[in-house]
């Protein structure tokens, strides 16, 4: 029997007492004494199971523990591998970025040297045109000069 129907047992033995008048009762002394040896011998195995309850449970909130702080363990090491991977995106970007300035800047400079190239060679054309112009119109001038002005007649044609 378990403790549970002892105690049961024992709470009929004493309803079944003899009421006596101030509220006491006669009951059966070796019918108690047998009931209270009974819980004696079931106590321990009651204890025992208790004992067992109480180690599964503290085995439980053990694996319990453990489990969380593998949990947690895990998301921290998550965390820093995300954090780390962020600031790899951000030292990414910001490279990037800096590469890309860097690239306008060369364009730019680039293309104002090219300018400047053309503008130089564009002037120098100009210079030679203009001096080779100016010695064309000199030479003609010059040979203005020195032809006699004849007039050139027409032929007629018959």
């Amino acid at each position: 029997m378990n403790m549970e129907e002892l105690l049961e047992q024992l709470d009929e033995a004493l309803d079944a007492g003899v009421k006596l008048p101030g509220g006491r009762r006669v009951v059966e002394i070796e019918t108690l004494r047998n009931i209270v040896d009974d819980i004696r011998m079931a106590m321990p195995n009651e204890i025992k199971q208790a004992k067992g309850i109480c180690a599964d449970r503290a085995d439980i909130i053990s694996n319990a523990k453990k489990e969380a702080d593998s949990i947690k363990r895990a998301a921290e090491e998550r965390a820093a591998q995300l954090t780390s991977q962020e600031e790899i995106v951000k030292l990414a970007q910001a490279k990037a970025s800096e590469i890309i300035t860097n690239a306008q800047l060369k364009s730019k400079e680039m293309r104002k040297a090219a300018q400047d190239f053309v503008d130089d060679i564009m002037r120098r054309a100009d210079d030679g045109l203009t001096a080779n112009l100016a010695e064309v119109r000199k030479t003609r001038a010059a040979l203005r000069q020195q032809a006699p002005a004849t007039p050139v007649k027409e032929e007629k044609a018959e």
